[in-house]
């Protein structure tokens, strides 16, 4: 049966990482056995002893003996210098060391010329079991790398049989006796299964720690969408108490001057600008809010347009001439002529926003308002001020929401949602914003006003409402 759904691809990051865990297996399982394996060696010894010529057992002895003190030094650098140290350092090391098992394999595999029809059937049983019981030992411990079993495997296999053919065809001339290719196809089978044996053991290791990686990074994933949520929550906190703070001070003012008003009537021409401010200041928190909540529920009306620049910025400068004015402020607009795709209320919205800022934060000097020609034909518009500046550890900060830069004069009266109303409405529209600006010199912002179009502001509108 087919599965019911496609395995996850593997990235390169989750198989490199599977690949050093399946080598950290390895490693630990053989650390763990390689006395067992060690002590193999004399008894084999004991077994061909009074069998084979002195000469040949003790040169295939100091092999053996040779890659065991070997492989018992490669473990213990490992436990030393590589166990815990990371991916890459573990995999380059295993590949410089991982031929000590074929090698060890080898020996192993030439012990055939000791006793294949040399030793008594009793004492060749023993000695095949030694080699089988080895075979299926390297099962258990190799299987994690598939690799190296393979390469243990066929090793031993290919010595084994390369001796035993050379012993019936070349030096018995085929004279031997029969069960010599009996010994043969059972050692064919015997290699063939194991293969397939520590094929299936691998892919279950392997399975199970590309699932482990998989549950980690599922971990991982949850642990911060947690925290996000949390640090969500604590803002939304932070700002339920500033929004509190904020409007209760214009309301509050309103409610003093309606009851000046009601018990001084005669002061209506003093006070009735008082509440006209006031009123205004509640509405401006109240926009920011509305507009806030348009764009995180992805309400947003698109409608994509020419935009007579000329006339957007003559209808901004009566709205905010009057309040730079009344600040002592100049208030200045140049524009080239000419059009820009866009949609005019949502651009309107941030050159709006812009210029307020401006007004709000500048002292002394002035505002400039104006539109030129950019590189490539395009427009733009700049908003400059003479104002407090923005230091350069604020001015990616200040495009956050709730975001309020710290000791400025006049951050006290809005939510700090201005400037990040204004980078997103940019972003749906496709306009790039910038800013330049100096601490206690001024500001300037920089709108690219891109041409635009439906389908690209309103793909952009998603993804803003989905990563919101």
């Amino acid at each position: 049966m087919k599965p019911d759904t496609a395995a996850a691809i593997a990235t390169p990051a989750e198989a490199q990482w599977v690949e050093a865990e399946l080598v950290r297996n390895l490693m630990r399982t053989v650390r763990n056995t390689q006395i067992t394996g060690a002590l193999l060696i004399p008894v084999f010894l004991g077994v061909v002893w009074s069998d084979i010529a002195t000469g040949a057992l003790l040169v295939w002895s100091m092999a053996a003996v040779t890659i065991a003190v070997t492989r018992f030094w490669i473990i213990r650098k490992y436990v030393r210098e590589v166990m815990g140290a990371g991916t890459a350092e573990l995999l380059a090391f295993f590949a410089r060391y991982r031929v000590l098992w074929p090698v060890s394999a080898l020996v192993w595999g030439l012990s055939t010329l000791l006793y294949f029809d040399r030793s008594s059937l009793a004492d060749q049983f023993i000695c095949w079991l030694i080699m089988a019981g080895l075979a299926m030992y390297s099962i258990n411990a190799l299987s994690s790398h598939l690799r190296t079993l393979c390469a243990y495997l066929d090793t031993l296999a290919v010595a084994a049989l390369a001796v035993m053919l050379w012993r019936i065809g070349v030096e018995l001339q085929f004279r031997g006796p029969y069960y010599h290719y009996w010994v043969i196809l059972l050692l064919i089978i015997f290699w063939l299964v194991l293969r397939r044996a520590g094929g299936r053991l691998h892919g279950t290791h392997r399975r199970n720690f590309e699932l482990q990686y998989r549950n980690n990074q599922l971990i991982e994933s949850l642990t911060r969408q947690t925290q996000a949520a949390l640090d969500a929550v604590e803002i939304k906190n932070r700002f339920l108490a500033s929004a509190a703070h904020d409007i209760r001070q214009p309301v509050h003012a309103l409610g003093l001057y309606a009851d000046w008003l009601g018990s001084e009537p005669e002061l209506v021409h003093e006070i009735a600008p008082k509440i006209v401010e006031s009123t205004k200041a509640v509405n401006a928190l109240f926009d920011s809010l509305f507009d806030l909540v348009r764009l995180d529920s992805g309400k947003i009306k698109l409608d994509i347009e020419p935009v007579d620049l000329l006339k957007l910025l003559h209808d901004l400068e009566l709205q905010y001439r009057p309040l730079a004015q009344a600040k002592g402020l100049q208030f200045r607009v140049h524009v080239t002529p000419g059009t820009a795709i866009s949609d005019p209320i949502l651009l309107r919205r941030i050159v709006g926003n812009l210029i307020s800022n401006a007004v709000k934060y500048t002292g002394r000097g002035g505002v400039l308002v104006a539109s030129r020609r950019a590189r490539g034909g395009a427009r733009c518009i700049e908003v400059w001020d003479t104002g407090l500046g923005i230091a350069p550890v604020h001015q990616r900060e200040i495009f956050r929401e709730f975001y309020k830069v710290p000791s400025h004069a006049g951050t006290e009266d809005g939510f700090g949602l201005g400037l990040y109303i204004v980078a997103r409405l940019a972003t749906i529209l496709g306009h790039p914003l910038s800013l330049r600006s100096r601490p206690g010199r001024g500001t300037v912002f920089r709108l690219a006003l891109k041409p635009t179009n439906v389908r690209d502001a309103a793909n952009r509108a998603a993804a803003s409402v989905l990563s919101s």
